[in-house]
């Protein structure tokens, strides 16, 4: 693979630097967010491609040194220093080569997060709550902005299904490749014969949509408002605040009841409304495009189950990538980083494998 150059990366960032200071471009609000997301990764680049060069001219003023000789003291020295920038020189490569792999624009996106308890009953739903504790937990560590649109709580205390907006920095960059199947084997607090149990929870992760992304008429839509229920304050059954939009084509339905305000609560739903029908548009153009999914870890189906919590073994194994940690508690309590990484870094060795 080919390594950009430091000078060929600074023209590219001064042209970029220029299309932003143009005042036409400066009022469109989507063309200056994609302009300076992809003016940051330029940046980026060009840091990398600067250290590569510093490390290339080093190496080679070292070799000089030891081509003309010297005492054995000065030559331990400049063995010393090619040994360093040689194992520098393998790290800033595989840092290029990273930043130049293909990127999805999405990644910097903000996130629709769905969990939803499947097979299993009451432990399915506190597996789904504690699933959420620790994605909102990880967030927050990050400066992240969790938000719960909408929640239906099971008896147990766990939640049939949760609805939230994420945002904050590569927020669906990060959590992309959680969206499957999550399955917990281990023994219920009300299990008396210490039995373990078998649940499944299913996570949907979706970048957020934006107005420019899909088309809604507005004829297509059917809007109810009803009363909220549930937990929400002395507002709670007293105004028609709770709303409920349905896309009458393909009968997709939205429904957001945490805000006070009725104007709030439709804005939210039809935030949500528009990212569920962007998403249902990329999974059929994933489908008939099936060629684009080979850089993939898994193919993204919800339906497929990605990731074992076996408790009493204390391991999670990831059936993606083959690969298993420890220490559940811990990442349970929002400790998911080493597994987001590794997910990341397998994605990106396939690809540098397919670009070979």
């Amino acid at each position: 693979m080919e390594l950009p150059r430091k000078n060929e990366l600074s023209k590219d960032v001064e042209v970029m630097m220029a299309q932003m200071s143009d005042p036409a471009v400066q009022r469109d609000a989507n063309k200056m967010k994609e302009l300076s997301a992809e003016l940051g990764h330029k940046r980026e680049l060009l840091d990398a491609a600067s250290k590569w060069e510093k490390n290339q001219r080093a190496k080679e003023e070292v070799k000089a040194i030891m081509a003309d000789g010297g005492d054995e003291e000065l030559m331990e020295l400049a063995r010393e220093d090619l040994h360093r920038l040689v194992k520098e020189e393998a790290e800033l490569g595989k840092e290029l080569e990273n930043l130049i792999l293909p990127r999805d624009p999405r990644d910097s996106r903000n996130v629709i997060l769905e969990i939803r308890a499947g097979a299993g009953g009451d432990e399915a739903g506190l597996f789904a709550s504690e699933l959420f504790r620790a994605y909102s937990r990880y967030g927050e560590e990050r400066g992240w902005k969790v938000h719960v649109v909408s929640v239906s709580s099971s008896e147990a205390g766990g939640y049939k299904e949760v609805v939230a907006e994420v945002g904050g920095k590569n927020v669906f960059g990060t959590l992309k490749y959680e969206s499957g199947v999550h399955r917990v084997q281990r023994v219920p607090e009300t299990e008396k014969q210490g039995r373990i149990h078998t649940s499944t929870v299913t996570v949907a992760v979706m970048p957020a949509a934006e107005e420019v992304d899909i088309e809604i008429k507005p004829e297509d839509l059917k809007i109810d408002t009803y009363r909220a229920s549930g937990a929400g304050g002395q507002h709670v059954n007293k105004t028609d605040s709770a709303v409920r939009i349905t896309h009458i084509p393909t009968n997709t339905v939205a429904a957001v009841q945490d805000e006070r305000s009725q104007h709030k609560n439709k804005a939210k739903a039809m935030s949500v409304l528009r990212t569920r029908l962007l998403d249902a548009q990329e999974a059929e153009r994933q489908q008939k495009e099936a060629s684009d999914r080979k850089s993939q870890v898994g193919t993204g189906d919800r339906s497929e189950k990605i990731r074992t919590y076996n408790y009493p073994q204390d391991r999670i194994t990831d059936h993606r990538i083959k690969q298993s940690w420890g220490n559940i508690p811990v990442v349970m309590d929002g400790g998911l980083g080493q597994i987001f990484k590794d997910l990341q870094s397998a994605v990106k060795e396939k690809q540098l494998g397919e670009n070979d």
